[in-house]
């Protein structure tokens, strides 16, 4: 079995040394960038397993790092950083990182948040294949294999966390789904932001529902969570 491929986006020589030695001694390949612009090459051309991003590089913000891979790759990114104020970590959460690790980090926290994150690509992979490829609810329809999504036979195009968290309600469909079950699936154990959760719920709603405030497909249960509705047959529209 290959062993995983890790990206690691790093510019301060001795924590680059510290991790790759981490990494070195527990069987994992690596690759390594300095850079902004040299992460995303090594991204495209490499194709890791998984990011360790730092956020503080020379000529670039790992956030916006964050947001062009999230163009084109769901690969969990865990996030290095000697920010630590909350608003920090939302930003690099919201633009699609995986989890969040302040500095300075122990060495066995971060073999543990990379180990969470393997067994989360291997469990998605597994899930993919055994779930059904296609859901259909009304006029709503997702291709899980292909990872789209289509409403009145258009498609819509959602960012990763939205499309998390519509085949999340998807999969869970007629049931209410609580604040942390929600945020434990989509951004694991340490994540308790109810308020950013509402505000990716916002944008998916406005991209699915002709009318916000008469949901059709995804109802709020206020002080609890979300369900996704089962629309009938006769609820179609056309």
């Amino acid at each position: 079995m290959n062993k995983p491929l890790i990206l690691v986006v790093e510019d301060d020589k001795a924590v680059q040394k510290l991790i790759t030695t981490t990494l070195e001694t527990q069987g994992y390949q690596y690759h390594v960038a300095g850079t902004g612009e040299g992460s995303i090459f090594e991204a495209v051309s490499k194709q890791p397993d998984i990011m360790i991003l730092d956020l503080g590089l020379p000529d670039m913000d790992g956030v916006d790092i964050i947001k062009k891979v999230r163009v084109w790759s769901n690969m969990p990114i865990i996030v290095v950083s000697a920010r630590s104020e909350d608003r920090d970590k939302i930003d690099a959460l919201d633009a699609g990182a995986d989890d969040y690790l302040t500095k300075p980090f122990s060495v066995e926290e971060l073999l543990a948040r990379l180990r969470v994150s393997l067994r989360r690509v291997r469990y998605d992979s597994e899930k993919l294949q055994r779930d059904a490829t296609i859901f259909t609810n009304g006029n709503l329809k997702i291709d899980y294999a292909a990872g789209c999504t289509w409403l009145d036979g258009e498609e819509v195009h959602l960012t990763p966390i939205e499309y998390k968290l519509l085949c999340l309600l998807a999969k869970n469909v007629g049931k209410v789904l609580t604040h942390n079950f929600i945020l434990h699936e989509i951004w694991g154990n340490y994540s308790n932001d109810i308020p950013a959760l509402r505000v990716f719920m916002a944008t998916l709603r406005r991209k699915i529902e002709k009318n916000t405030s008469q949901p059709k497909y995804i109802q709020t249960h206020i002080g609890v969570g979300y369900r996704m509705l089962r629309v009938g047959d006769d609820e179609k529209s056309g």
